[in-house]
This record gives C-alpha cells, structure tokens and sequence, in this order.
C-alpha cells in the first residue's frame, strides 16, 4: 500500500506540475494574442501576426490547468475551521475529514464518467472545436483521465486519514 502510495503521489505531483507549465504558457498565448492584435491595429493592418485559436488554447488549457491540478492540491489545499471541531479529539477530526474526501470521490467519480462518455459521443459525431478543429473525444479523455485521478487521490487521502493517521500530510 505504502509504495503504490508514493507512485500514486508521485503522478500527483506531476500533474500538478504539468499544471504549472500550462498556466504559464496560458500567460504566453495571451500576451502574444494581445501584443498580435496591438500590433495590427497600430499599424493599420499592414502587419498582421495575428492567430486564430488562441481563445480555444486558453479555454481547454484552463480546464486542463484546473483538472490536473487537483489530483495533487485536494488533500493539501482544504482549510478546516474549527469552530464546529474543536472540541473534538484528532481521531474525530480525521474521520470527518475523511467523509468531506469521500465527496470529492464523488465529485471526481461522476465528471470523469460524464466526461468518459463524451469521449464516445464526441467520436460518433465528429464533433471537433470551432477553430483549431481539435477532436472533442482527445480533450474529453484527457479530462476524464484526470478528474478519475481526482476521484483515486481523495480515495486514497480517505483511507490515510481512516486507517493510517499518521502519514495522511507528509509529503
């Protein structure tokens, strides 16, 4: 359990990464496109290095930004108020905090078994996005990949925080 634990948070962990790099290059596509189309209207059209797609790359990118972050961030990210806990020993806390994870198993369970079955409808009907005629069914299984490794990260934090206490935040 322990080593699948650590490949498991491994993985997370590179997620979160690739995150980081597609919220950077966000920032690039959008400074470019904004500098692009400045550039065509100072000079009246004659320089035109504007693109199409750069609407389409910030949108899937900020989905595949948010979905691949979470994996990593939802067991480190929760901020418990103690108003309502405080009273209660650790062991109590950890079970409640358990359950709030079960949601996000939840949570992640039914997005990617939503998205999973975009996959198939998106292949069936072709569909594809409107200027850079990207397959949906790509962008769909990527993201059902991803909100499936949400749904097995707060499984896991889960059962650390059920079983084995102790180990739940060392990273």
């Amino acid at each position: 359990m322990m080593a699948f634990s650590r490949l498991f948070d491994r993985v997370t962990h590179a997620m979160h990464v690739i995150s980081g790099a597609i919220l950077v290059s966000m920032m690039f596509i959008t400074l470019a496109d904004v500098l692009s189309r400045a550039l065509f209207k100072v000079t009246e059209g004659s320089i035109d290095l504007t693109f199409i797609g750069g609407v389409e790359l910030i949108k899937y990118g900020l989905l595949f930004m948010v979905v691949f972050a979470l994996p990593y961030s939802v067991g480190r990210s929760q901020v418990i108020v103690d108003l309502f806990t405080e009273n209660l020993s650790s062991r109590w806390k950890a079970w409640l905090e358990g359950i709030y994870m079960l949601g996000f198993v939840m949570l992640g369970g039914g997005m990617s078994y939503r998205f999973y079955h975009a996959v198939g409808q998106a292949e069936m009907s072709g569909e594809t996005t409107q200027d850079l005629l990207i397959p949906l069914s790509y962008l769909y299984g990527i993201t059902s990949f991803a909100t499936a490794f949400l749904a097995l990260a707060a499984l896991l934090i889960s059962v650390r925080l059920f079983f084995f206490r102790k180990e739940v935040h060392q990273s």
